[in-house]
């Protein structure tokens, strides 16, 4: 029987399920870009750039490969606009039936797809972790107010895989360098920076096709340097590879203004599109370690990210179901500010980094955890217009990985469930883990008073307003014992400064 085989954006792989279990001969593979899957969130113009140009690269290396590809671009005047309209009518074209797709990242098209008449959906098994084997082993062991246990997962999936093991032990003797990833920012002469690309013409007119339908979207086009197709993913990891990854783990956590990459890979957005495979790329790190180019706390600190954080979110994701976007256990209901789009604030890091995200369509994980989520979790943001913000504005983000990282470790707004405690931080981490505050107009030393950083103020604001909660926290209830230290009179200041803070940001 004659099939669709459709494949989804973020499904650039050409092992994927599907078009294992489909024949070359005989099936149809369709690709489509549509409106809804643009604008369900408003993306970055370059969030959408990279993927439908990414996109049409593997239609390319599709044909090549021997496939009928039937691709539907977004500006077809016959274009539905929606995934399930472009099923359909290309079940009518090619007098077909049934179709076959591998389970999509997200659950609001998990749950449209069930609903489609003659569909079989497959597993995804790009991952290392099957979502219904970590269900399984989570429940009884994760639990709100418990905190997520990715180190015992992380444990699981290096023996699982073989990762940086020596024998039955973990390389170096300890599973973790992570204390060893936490030095301030170094001077700017002599980082990497992560290989760019010219776009070709494919891009080129995908570039001008979403500046003509997307103007009002947020976020610069141009320049537009992202790899499109996988080889040139390939060649970036590559890059990373040679001049990135021996100082990795050593500034993994620092910020600078005016480097905004420091040590990083910058190639998440290719893996999280399919276009780089999460094993192969995790043994390459780990070859780069046994063959003495780079340090073991570098290769063990990116090999976590992928086979140790990147797994267990998205197992998190999977077993909480689509609820756990709405999950708000702080109560916290402040709107998103609006320079969280216009970066319009004299807050010098939070100006930096939305200013980056807004002209690179990207900001590496302390950026995103201790800049704008740490601001958003102290001020009380409400944490689901937070995870829009994050899954609208960065190349890399699509629910599966973005939702967790937002709800669980940056808001805690489940409550415990993923971190073990709040990522709650005042304004001396980013003094010491940046140089952003020499720039501001406040003063990171300053505690209280007009000229006080607003994250000092706020911080204990924060502890405050949560402290019955927090003091049931063995990693938070020494910071409540030094707020109820503070005398009335200093206690009532900083609520106050904090409060007319607060106020002026609505």
């Amino acid at each position: 029987m004659k099939r669709i085989v459709l494949v989804l954006g973020d499904q650039l792989t050409p092992t994927l399920s599907s078009l294992r279990a489909a024949d070359r001969a005989r099936d149809v593979v369709l690709m489509a870009e549509v409106m809804g899957e643009a604008t369900y969130v408003r993306h970055h113009k370059k969030k959408i750039a990279l993927v439908l140009a990414a996109m049409r690269h593997f239609v390319a290396e599709l044909r090549a490969d021997g496939w009928h590809v039937d691709y539907i671009t977004l500006d077809d005047p016959a274009n539905t606009g929606s995934l399930r309209g472009e099923v359909m009518r290309a079940c009518a074209r090619h007098a077909i039936g049934h179709v076959i797709v591998t389970e999509p990242g997200e659950w609001r098209l998990m749950q449209d797809m069930e609903q489609w008449p003659a569909t079989t959906l497959l597993p995804d098994e790009r991952f290392l972790a099957d979502r219904h084997g970590f269900a399984e082993w989570a429940q009884g062991r994760l639990r709100p107010g418990g905190g997520g246990r990715m180190e015992h997962f992380y444990r699981l999936m290096r023996r699982k895989t073989g990762l940086l093991m020596e024998g039955d032990a973990p390389a170096g003797g300890q599973w973790n360098f992570d204390a060893d990833n936490r030095a301030p920012p170094p001077g700017a002469l002599g980082l990497p920076q992560p290989m760019q690309f010219a776009p070709d013409a494919t891009t080129g007119e995908v570039l001008d096709m979403v500046q003509r339908r997307f103007p009002d979207h947020f976020g610069d086009i141009s320049p537009f340097w992202f790899a499109t197709d996988r080889a040139q993913a390939e060649a970036a990891f590559a890059h990373f590879l040679r001049h990135g990854l021996r100082d990795f783990g050593r500034y993994q956590d620092a910020m600078l203004i005016d480097h905004r990459f420091l040590c990083h890979s910058v190639v998440s957005a290719y893996l999280n599109l399919g276009l780089l495979d999460p094993l192969a790329m995790c043994q390459a790190a780990e070859a780069e370690w046994r063959a003495g180019r780079v340090p073991l706390n570098s290769a063990e600190g990116f090999i976590r990210q992928i086979i140790g954080w990147r797994e267990f979110v998205r197992g998190i994701y999977w077993w909480r179901g689509p609820d756990y976007a709405r999950s708000n256990a702080l109560d916290a209901h402040r709107p998103l500010p609006g320079f969280y789009w216009s970066a319009d604030t004299p807050m010098a890091c939070l100006r930096a980094c939305v200013t980056q995200t807004r002209e690179e369509a990207y900001a590496h994980h302390i950026q995103r955890l201790m800049i704008t989520g740490n601001f958003a979790l102290l001020a009380g943001i409400d944490p689901h217009e937070l995870h829009e913000w994050y899954l609208a504005v960065y190349a890399d983000a699509f629910e599966w990985v973005e939702l967790p990282n937002t709800i669980g470790m940056s808001q805690f707004a489940d409550g415990g469930l993923l971190a073990s405690k709040p990522y709650a931080a005042s304004g001396a981490y980013i003094g010491r883990m940046s140089d952003y505050c020499g720039a501001c107009t406040y003063d990171v030393k300053a505690k209280e008073g007009a000229k006080a950083c607003p994250f000092n103020l706020l911080y204990w604001h924060f502890i405050a307003r949560h402290a019955e909660r927090l003091r049931r926290n063995p990693r938070m209830a020494q910071m409540v014992r030094t707020w109820e230290k503070f005398a009335p009179e200093k206690q009532e200041q900083l609520k106050q400064d904090a409060e007319a803070f607060l106020a002026r940001l609505a």
